[in-house]
């Protein structure tokens, strides 16, 4: 199997392990819409039981499906890649009803440090976040006996 494929299916079964023990997001209705090697999109709709006190989706929200795109997309290379730091920009709120996608690429990585940047948008493809997240690999893998 070529490399490429190889990267595909590790992230494919590293995702699948992470989906096994993440309450969280079967709590929120997260749902994973496509992983590879550096790359993870997830998606939920929000909810009322996810409305602020001005009727605009919480901002907690958008950074939980985007931090956990993150740590999707930070760990598909089978190390366990935990957040260092973490900002975020809300540049426009989301609303009852949308479907958020939360879609997050690895801008850089090199040694135990990664640099992941994530975009949040809506069904109608307003950006209502956009994030930032540094990693720090530390000592672990999700898929044993693959280095």
């Amino acid at each position: 199997m070529p490399d490429r494929r190889k990267a595909q299916a590790l992230a494919e079964r590293v995702a699948a392990v992470i989906g096994e023990r993440d309450a969280v997001s079967r709590f929120l209705g997260i749902t994973v819409d496509q992983v590879g090697p550096g790359h993870a999109r997830l998606s939920l709709t929000v909810t009322p039981d996810m409305l602020n006190g001005v009727g605009t989706c919480h901002g907690g929200i958008s950074y939980t499906l985007a931090d956990t795109a993150f740590a999707y997309a930070c760990n598909s290379h089978n190390r366990v890649g935990v957040a260092l730091s973490c900002t975020i920009t809300y540049p426009a709120a989301a609303k009852l009803g949308d479907r958020l996608t939360a879609d997050c690429r690895e801008i850089h990585s090199q040694g135990r440090n990664g640099t992941y940047d994530c975009t949040v948008t809506s069904q109608e493809g307003l950006v209502v976040a956009l994030f930032r997240g540094q990693c720090r690999i530390i000592k672990g893998h999700f898929v044993e006996g693959i280095e």
